[in-house]
């Protein structure tokens, strides 16, 4: 039954709004990544991402990323500027060592701004970790 289930927190797995140089477009623009900070892979690893205020939401979009290696990272979704306005919320489920994780990140309404880049270890680049 659903209640026998156990289900893990997840440490060392983080989600991070990257803003990043399009070549294609010639511009810059935001993108989440799942980033796999631990001494193993993730398997399964499903991320379900969508935006929210008081009034307004935006639809909720399931994203099957497969194996994330060890110190490693792979790209959930491009995030488009006018949605970085609202709450941005993304929900990481995986497992690892046949243990089920999971983990509600939080980008809060207007705090992806270019003040608070930082580089992201892993990446390299510019961006913002959620909380």
């Amino acid at each position: 039954m659903k209640k026998d289930i156990e289900i893990f927190i997840a440490k060392d797995v983080h989600v991070a709004l990257i803003h990043e140089w399009n070549e294609e477009f010639l511009c810059k623009e935001w993108n989440a990544y799942v980033l796999n900070d631990t001494d193993s892979p993730i398997e399964m690893v499903m991320a379900v991402s969508k935006g929210f205020d008081d009034e307004r939401k935006t639809s909720t979009i399931r994203h099957a990323l497969g194996v994330i290696a060890s110190k490693s990272f792979k790209k959930i979704e491009g995030v488009q500027e006018d949605v970085l306005a609202l709450n941005n919320e993304f929900f990481v489920t995986y497992y690892a060592g046949n243990k089920l994780y999971e983990k509600r990140f939080l980008f809060g309404r207007g705090s992806v701004t270019a003040d608070a880049l930082k580089t992201i270890p892993l990446i390299e680049k510019d961006g913002i970790i959620a909380k």
